[in-house]
């Protein structure tokens, strides 16, 4: 169970991580000011570092990860796209930053309870994206 549980939880904070990425870059060519930019641009860093470092932990255990849902990927591609097209401001993508941070926060906190019995480095990635989200989101704050 032990194992089930820390390859599943490693597996939704890939995903996790892959949304985080797949955000920004949809984001990235509307972004008017270089303040911004660079915010986002640290932070997919920071995503893109983590994820190397699940990824060594996700090949120990002969696993390849996980994709986002296709469905959930899809409605935060059109999500951004639409917002996109009807206000092309920092506002609106600080906005969407933000939406998906609080989504990726809660559905990591619901992993962690749902898979309890993960080992503590699983558990430790979870909380450390949690972490991450969480100060990208405060960060956030000051552009909406």
């Amino acid at each position: 169970m032990i194992e089930h549980d820390t390859i599943e939880l490693l597996r939704e904070c890939d995903a996790g991580i892959q949304m985080g990425i797949c955000a920004i870059d949809e984001v990235k060519d509307h972004v008017q000011t270089a303040d911004l930019k660079t915010v986002l641009d640290d932070y997919q860093r920071e995503y893109a570092l983590l994820q190397n470092e699940m990824q060594g932990v996700l090949h120990l255990y002969h696993d390849e990860g996980k994709d986002p849902n296709p469905i959930a990927k899809g409605m935060a591609w059109l999500k951004t796209n639409v917002m996109m097209a009807v206000k092309e401001t920092d506002k609106e993508i600080a906005d969407l930053i933000t939406d998906g941070c609080n989504m990726g926060i809660k559905s990591l906190n619901k992993y962690l309870n749902d898979y309890g019995a993960a080992d503590e480095r699983a558990k430790d990635f979870a909380r450390r994206l949690i972490e991450l989200q969480d100060r990208q989101l405060k960060e956030m704050e000051r552009f909406l």
